[in-house]
């Protein structure tokens, strides 16, 4: 090979040599930004106060606690020939249910219950219309309508009328009139928690069970955001054992006056005082 055609392989390999070797290396493939950061929703530990009978014909939609009585209010499915729509208040000490009303219930499925003032209100299922009753008597005075496509839980914060339909909404309505002031789309971080059913106002936030499930969400009104849960499964094995017909946990009242809180469920035997930080 000649010195020229030495000199013009060399050439050529320096040029490919110096050409690859100017690639810039690929960059790693970098995280996505501003992903919103995922907060752990804290399970709150519990324990048990007391436990005490309850009737296992109540299928319980309300649950709550007015001037230190424990007042119920309980559904009829069509295939449990045994339950009622009705409301009453139960001993605890005996479980006995002492009806104080009740609907018809081939046309009203019974719902969620509150006091305010000096009355109380009553929710239905699915006929978009809740009743009003005098809150000594019981007596009914009067009935109002909702846009909502069904009526599942109540509870107030002194103020307002708070209901849930089974969706992740919760809305707030004005006992004058019955308008709604504002409307509650629970989330927790981001997501939508739908299937809220009863519920119970206590210190500033609302606890909401979830529908076929045995968990409680703490709610924070400001924010709309779960900030904490309670799961109660336990309380609902312990509870099946008794009863294998039982469905799904549904319940909370909150005494306010010696401040404890029991939870029950539907066609549960048993009523639970648990204690928890709240």
């Amino acid at each position: 090979m000649s010195l020229i055609k030495k000199i013009f392989f060399l050439f050529s390999g320096f040029l490919v040599l110096s050409s690859c070797g100017s690639e810039k290396p690929k960059e790693p493939n970098k995280e996505p930004e501003n992903l919103p950061a995922v907060k752990l929703i804290p399970m709150l530990d519990y324990s048990v106060v007391n436990t005490y009978p309850h009737d296992i014909t109540c299928f319980t939609e309300g649950f709550l606690f007015h001037e230190s009585k424990l007042y119920e209010s309980t559904g009829a499915p069509l295939n449990l020939p045994q339950t009622k729509s009705s409301f009453g208040v139960v001993d605890l000490k005996t479980g006995k249910y002492e009806q104080k009303g009740e609907l018809d219930k081939k046309t009203y499925f019974g719902e969620g219950i509150l006091f305010l003032k000096n009355y109380m209100y009553q929710l239905t299922y699915t006929n978009q219309i809740g009743f009003i009753y005098d809150a000594k008597t019981f007596e009914r005075t009067g009935q109002f309508s909702y846009k909502n496509k069904e009526g599942w839980g109540l509870t107030t914060d002194g103020t307002y009328i708070i209901m849930s339909d089974g969706t992740n909404n919760i809305t707030y309505l004005n006992a004058n009139g019955f308008k709604v002031e504002k409307t509650l789309s629970v989330k927790e971080n981001g997501f939508a928690v739908d299937f809220i059913n009863e519920l119970e106002f206590i210190r500033g936030y609302i606890y909401a069970n979830i529908w076929q499930t045995n968990l409680i969400v703490k709610i924070d009104p400001a924010t709309s955001e779960v900030v904490a849960k309670i799961d109660l499964t336990e309380l609902y094995n312990q509870s099946r054992i008794k009863n294998i017909n039982l469905a799904e946990m549904n319940g909370i009242a909150y005494d306010s006056i010696n401040d404890k809180i029991l939870v029950t469920g539907k066609l549960w035997p048993s009523i639970y005082e648990i204690k928890f930080v709240h």
